[in-house]
């Protein structure tokens, strides 16, 4: 038996539940989960996530993708399928703090995370010998505002065909809409700052100039705006007055790290679905 998820997100309208896991049933699959979401009338979208187990001796994927496809063309509805065994790609890319990319690199190495990390991309050598040590190809692509067109470019190179998403795990540079549309795919990143309050490079001083109660980090998908996509995943942690800029940076990057980890474990199990500027993460 093989085990897919189907994401379907359409127009909200009566009977989706029924006629989509009766899909299933038609298909001789067995439902392990499934949860959906509704949004309010006046926008009236529905989205579900099923996950569902078939034999692909009887039914091979092309034959399931065929019947979610008709069936998708009667609702109106955007859908697509993963399947458990087919693990996604990834490509990290760093500056100088690697504290996040050690967390990402420990959780994959102990099994957490559904992934295979193809590479490693830094702008500087800071990284080299962490990817190295789990195994990790690790790519020197320095960049700087006077060369980041040829940079970017060059690393649309190594990762274009070797990647299925991206994780900015603290990438201190802005990437360009060339990238953006040449990648063509899912890029997420880890922003030390509770969105949309503080953006841009130095959000832990914003934050404490602003006596503020509350820090957080947000993962959130890259847009063409800067600190702009849809979020993904937030962690908080009070403060007092008694914090500095310094410990403020030392609490933030373990709810980045925890942020981070968090949106990648929803992402990678298929849990997320993106709808205008917000997404659906179901649990």
């Amino acid at each position: 038996m093989e085990t897919a998820v189907a994401l379907v997100q359409c127009p909200d309208q009566r009977g989706l539940i029924a006629r989509i896991s009766g899909l299933v049933l038609a298909l001789d699959g067995n439902i392990v989960s499934a949860d959906e979401h509704a949004t309010a009338p006046q926008d009236g979208v529905f989205f579900m996530r099923l996950e569902f187990h078939f034999d692909p001796a009887r039914h091979p994927r092309p034959a399931v993708e065929a019947a979610f496809a008709d069936l998708a063309s009667q609702l109106g509805a955007e859908w697509r399928i993963r399947y458990a065994r087919d693990r996604m790609r990834c490509g990290i890319l760093v500056s100088q703090q690697i504290h996040c990319l050690m967390d990402v690199l420990y959780r994959h190495a102990a099994g957490e995370l559904p992934m295979d990390v193809a590479m490693v991309i830094g702008n500087h050598d800071t990284a080299r010998r962490t990817a190295e040590h789990y195994g990790v190809p690790f790519h020197l692509v320095h960049a700087t505002k006077d060369n980041r067109d040829a940079a970017q470019a060059e690393m649309l190179r190594l990762v274009r065909e070797s990647t299925d998403f991206l994780v900015l795990a603290r990438y201190m540079q802005i990437l360009t809409p060339a990238f953006l549309s040449g990648y063509g795919r899912d890029v997420v990143n880890i922003h030390h700052s509770f969105l949309p309050s503080f953006k841009g490079a130095n959000p832990y001083q914003q934050a404490w100039d602003r006596g503020v109660k509350v820090i957080g980090a947000t993962a959130h998908f890259v847009t063409e705006d800067l600190d702009e996509g849809p979020i993904i995943e937030q962690r908080v942690e009070r403060v007092s007055h008694r914090d500095s800029v310094e410990t403020l940076r030392r609490k933030g990057r373990d709810l980045e790290r925890l942020a981070l980890a968090d949106a990648l474990l929803a992402y990678t199990h298929h849990r997320v679905l993106r709808h205008r500027n917000k997404t659906i993460v179901f649990e």
